[in-house]
């Protein structure tokens, strides 16, 4: 079983910057995974990563801006934002999965964490 706790959201004016946390316990996945959801709307891929070689997958809205990676060591992975905007906001989840290749389809992932909101003011 895997078990996933993010943490580092907050309150954050457009241009600022936040960093994301997602401590895997049990791990037995390959791929880990942000994804996140604003008011209203489904849950949108934002980046993953493999833990064995760190290869990364970004969706558009976040490539320049965000940067996953991860601290196999401490079985950590992170999301680096900068340049963040009020379109941002959101619950943001961490997602693992026995994956072979880096996927950004939600049902792929099959272990979730509960989220973290990120609130970006204008």
């Amino acid at each position: 079983q895997v078990q996933l706790v993010e943490s580092g959201g907050g309150l954050v004016q457009a241009g600022g910057s936040l960093r994301l946390s997602c401590l895997a316990s049990g791990r037995t996945s390959y791929v880990m995974g942000w994804f996140r959801q604003a008011p209203g709307k489904e849950r949108e891929f934002v980046a993953a990563i493999r833990w064995s070689e760190g290869s990364t997958l970004y969706a558009d809205s976040a490539k320049g801006r965000f940067t996953i990676s991860r601290d196999n060591a401490k079985n950590m992975v992170y999301l680096q934002m900068n340049s963040l905007k009020p379109e941002d906001t959101g619950v943001y989840y961490c997602a693992a999965g026995r994956l072979v290749f880096l996927s950004r389809y939600s049902e792929n992932y099959a272990y979730w964490g509960q989220g973290t909101q990120v609130t970006v003011s204008s």
